[in-house]
């Protein structure tokens, strides 16, 4: 026997923040509560995020911060083209300060609210980042209260009888044992399909060679395919959460790059970056919309950033540009770039060039070298002149090009997570492929579809992880509704 019941009013798929804030939610309303893991750890991708989204939170009120609510969702869905679903953003920002407040009184803490990049400061950082919230806060206070937590367990299957009861087929991943349970309700929140290859390569159309998941590695569409087999509507994938320019170190897994100043000032700067042909591209400075920036480095077939040492020493003395999130925060000296440097030339690193002359950076990057030394001279010009007549960057980016050792970065683009693939309505329930309900079945997190269109708009911080904690209340309150 693998789970300790054989009935429970609800069983969430998924121990991420939907998962975790949709079990605690639906325990502390009575609910008998089953919580399934398919990994031996949990919280997912949620273990790495930074903090959450709201507008008008207890900690901006104490900072005297205002963002229009009703401006956030104008933005945002005008942001996505309209493919966005405005009744779930009013209803996610509405909701979104008590959402704040909730995990505060379930034993959060915060270091403060901030902005990103050109962004509003909607971002309310926790301490000790999910990691925390997961295992200080939310996950003790669901097993306190009596719930049922299962790690490496899956869920396989799913089916609905004529009487809307769930039969869930959950699998023992360490002995392969299956057992059938069932359930009044079942909260999908697996997070999303962005380690799953096959899944990528149907539903997005990202050359996946350039693409570096950056996440727990577990969000391989089990929720989606759960709820695609009993009928649910297939609806708004394609999208992932691109953050711009990453390292590619095939001897390291791809988070621990996350904290490397010289991944920042390679991949998260508005300085210089080239194409495989030697050419400038883009404004560089898209970087301060990192969606948008990862968007811009899939134009080109391959993409270069060069750093002169004289902008490494000014980073190293007056700060970076733009850092990556509070991994590497934004105008933080970068007093390891020049070491870290050195010693990925040192160890051959596949993603760095090194030289004296531009000559011979062209050389050992395999670009055409007459068209690297035109485009850097020209770039120069602009520098000196103070006006960028290809792209229109602001003039405090034009950082000439001048002072030798030279260093190329060869770029992929990063990626967190997806988001989509079931058509919910507000209250999270799943619908099917005629646009009504399946009774007692949710979807949460990156597994409901509804807040974003082909791009994620990161100009209001924390959206991702705030709808994951929102969303998984949300189906968890209203499946409350539904039990009773």
């Amino acid at each position: 026997m693998i789970a300790k019941n054989k009935n429970y009013d609800v069983v969430v798929v998924g121990s991420g923040a939907a998962g975790q804030a949709a079990a605690l939610t639906a325990r502390e309303n009575g609910a008998s509560v089953l919580m399934l893991e398919k990994g031996r750890h949990t919280g997912g991708s949620a273990n790495y995020s930074e903090g959450l989204f709201a507008v008008n939170s207890y900690l901006q009120q104490e900072k005297g911060i205002n963002v229009s609510g009703t401006d956030v969702l104008k933005e945002e869905v005008e942001y996505s083209k309209y493919k966005a679903d405005s009744r779930i953003w009013r209803d996610y920002v509405d909701s979104s300060a008590e959402n704040v407040k909730w995990l505060h009184d379930e034993g959060v803490e915060y270091e403060g609210v901030q902005a990103m990049g050109a962004g509003e400061a909607t971002w309310h950082i926790y301490k000790g980042f999910g990691d925390a919230v997961m295992h200080k806060a939310l996950q003790p206070k669901f097993e306190k209260l009596g719930g049922e937590l299962l790690t490496s367990t899956s869920a396989v299957d799913l089916k609905v009888n004529d009487d809307h009861t769930k039969i869930v087929t959950i699998k023992d991943e360490a002995t392969g044992e299956t057992e059938d349970i069932t359930a009044k309700v079942v909260i999908l929140a697996a997070g999303g399909y962005l380690n799953n290859e096959k899944m990528m390569a149907e539903e997005t159309n990202y050359d996946l060679s350039r693409l570096i998941p950056v996440s727990s590695g577990k969000g391989t569409g089990d929720g989606l395919r759960l709820g695609w087999s009993v009928g649910a509507r297939k609806y708004s994938t394609g999208m992932a959460m691109l953050f711009g320019g990453y390292l590619k170190d095939p001897n390291e897994p791809s988070f621990k790059m996350m904290g490397s100043q010289m991944n920042a000032a390679a991949g998260q700067q508005p300085l210089l970056w080239i194409n495989e042909n030697g050419e400038r591209f883009v404004d560089e400075s898209v970087i301060y919309n990192f969606s948008m920036a990862g968007n811009a480095l899939y134009t080109q077939n391959e993409v270069y950033s060069i750093l002169d040492t004289k902008v490494i020493k000014k980073m190293a003395k007056d700060g970076n540009f733009m850092g990556l999130g509070v991994y590497v925060k934004r105008g933080q000296k970068m007093d390891k770039l020049q070491a870290e440097i050195d010693q990925a030339v040192a160890d051959k690193k596949p993603f760095i060039f090194k030289a004296d002359s531009i000559e011979e950076l062209a050389e050992k990057m395999g670009l055409p070298k007459d068209k690297l030394v035109k485009t850097i001279k020209t770039y120069n010009d602009f520098a000196k002149s103070g006006e960028d007549q290809e792209f229109g960057k602001d003039p405090e980016y034009l950082q000439a090009v001048e002072e030798g050792p030279f260093y190329g970065f060869k770029l992929n683009i990063g990626a967190f997570c997806t988001m989509g693939g079931l058509k919910v309505t507000p209250e999270n329930e799943v619908e099917d492929n005629d646009g009504k309900v399946i009774p007692g079945l949710y979807a949460a997190g990156n597994d409901a579809s509804g807040l974003t269109g082909d791009t994620y708009g990161p100009n209001m911080p924390g959206t991702c992880a705030g709808y994951a904690f929102y969303s998984g209340r949300n189906a968890a309150q209203h499946a409350q509704k539904y039990l009773k």
